[in-house]
């Protein structure tokens, strides 16, 4: 007996210590996790013209909170989120006061979404198109941590609050260093408000979308809310050349470019025995386009001859149209083979419609991905099924044991039922 609470003691004792041991070091991890944590701030115009209704029927402020339901219930649980509006507050006629109408819906931090939700319910459109003060403010938000950083702005009109240039703004933040990334997507747009849009996310190196329908809104800014959980896929700037001997090297990651129109723009990517290129590319039609257009995007040998291509076309009525392909390099032998330059060709039958300007080009969006290719012993599929093989092969080995079984219990049943 004596024995038994001395060794009941003791496993308590150790317990005890093993969790006094483990606590600092979880809440360290826990305390860098947050430091670490991908920041997005959501900024949405509630200014007054947001009550059209020009949205599959409906107003651009139903639209915004549907998207931004749906957002909210799609959001990775490591992405700390955050709600601000611009012209949401104030309904006057005096402009000093309605440009400086912005505010923090909802505080950058970790999600609960029925909270979020409510406050985004609440909404009505009533002032003024603040763009440039909610931009430094959302930046604002967003200080701290060592995580990406990223700012969505929804807006249905250009800012109504010069001489406070939104595009100067954008710039003041890209230089400061701070790796935030500011993306756009305007509302049943104009040329005026495509161009100031552009220029913002052009001066972060972000992108801008046009957005017509509830549909396209949710998908984009879903999209976008993952690329901030993501690092691995944050823009990074470059320039194809007009040949793939001129062409910038590229590794894995998401490349922002301008393409012109007709033009044909090339990368190359270093492709190693036993890996697989998987390279795909979108082109954004960010001003007035004619119908009927396409793009192809082609990966080439150093020689000239095509390995495999992916096409896309479109008819006016969408603004951003992709397409992509893969390529698997065989395994060597050699242990010493040299990697294959792959040259990725990208080319658009884009054309502008009469007295718009070409110049620069469209937005274009590559992304590069270099994986373990099919060939690899750990990811061959045994009668194309990949790794579940042997979850196929255990359910046919059970199914026959059972059937064997049943058979066994089958006949003694009969043999007994005889016997009697």
């Amino acid at each position: 007996m004596i024995r038994t609470q001395r060794l009941a003691a003791g496993f308590c004792a150790l317990l005890a210590a093993l969790t006094a041991g483990l606590a600092f070091p979880a809440g360290a991890v826990a305390d860098e996790t947050t430091a670490n944590a991908p920041k997005v701030n959501l900024v949405l115009d509630v200014s007054g013209s947001m009550r059209a209704k020009d949205i599959d029927g409906g107003s651009r402020m139903a639209a915004a909170k549907q998207a931004f339901n749906e957002v909210l219930d799609a959001t990775p649980e490591e992405v700390r989120l955050g709600i601000r509006t611009l012209g949401a507050n104030y309904p006057g006629d005096d402009q000093k006061t309605g440009c400086k109408d912005t505010a923090q819906l909802y505080p950058v931090g970790p999600l609960d979404r029925t909270e979020a939700k409510a406050a985004v319910a609440t909404l009505t459109p009533t002032g003024w198109t603040p763009i440039g003060p909610a931009l430094l403010k959302a930046a604002e938000d967003l200080d701290g941590g060592t995580g990406s950083k990223r700012i969505v702005l929804i807006s249905d009109g250009e800012d109504t609050c010069a001489p406070l240039d939104p595009c100067e703004v954008a710039r003041e933040i890209a230089a400061k260093g701070i790796g935030l990334t500011i993306d756009t997507l305007g509302l049943v747009p104009n040329v005026k408000m495509r161009q100031q849009l552009s220029c913002i996310a052009e001066a972060t190196g972000g992108t801008y979308t046009s957005v017509e329908h509830t549909e396209e809104l949710t998908d984009k800014v879903n999209q976008l809310v993952d690329r901030a959980a993501d690092p691995v896929v944050t823009p990074v700037a470059t320039q194809g050349a007009d040949s793939c001997a001129k062409a910038p090297t590229l590794k894995s990651g998401l490349y922002t470019d301008r393409e012109e129109f007709g033009q044909e723009r090339w990368y190359r990517v270093d492709l190693d025995p036993g890996k697989e290129l998987r390279a795909s590319v979108s082109v954004s039609a960010d001003r007035a386009m004619n119908p009927d257009y396409g793009l192809l995007v082609r990966a080439v040998t150093a020689h000239g001859r095509e390995i495999v291509r992916g096409e896309a076309a479109g008819n006016g009525r969408t603004d951003v149209i992709s397409t992509g392909l893969r390529y698997p390099k065989a395994e060597s032998d050699d242990d010493d083979a040299p990697a294959e330059t792959v040259c990725v060709q990208v080319t658009n039958s884009y054309s502008a419609a009469a007295g718009v300007k070409t110049t620069p080009g469209m937005p274009l969006e590559l992304t590069v991905d270099v994986v373990d290719g099919p060939s690899q012993a750990s990811d061959v599929a045994s009668f194309g099924l990949g790794r579940g093989w042997w979850l196929l092969g255990a359910l046919v080995l059970a199914g026959f044991l059972a059937g064997v079984l049943w058979g066994w219990l089958s006949r003694w049943r009969v043999a007994v039922w005889r016997t009697n």
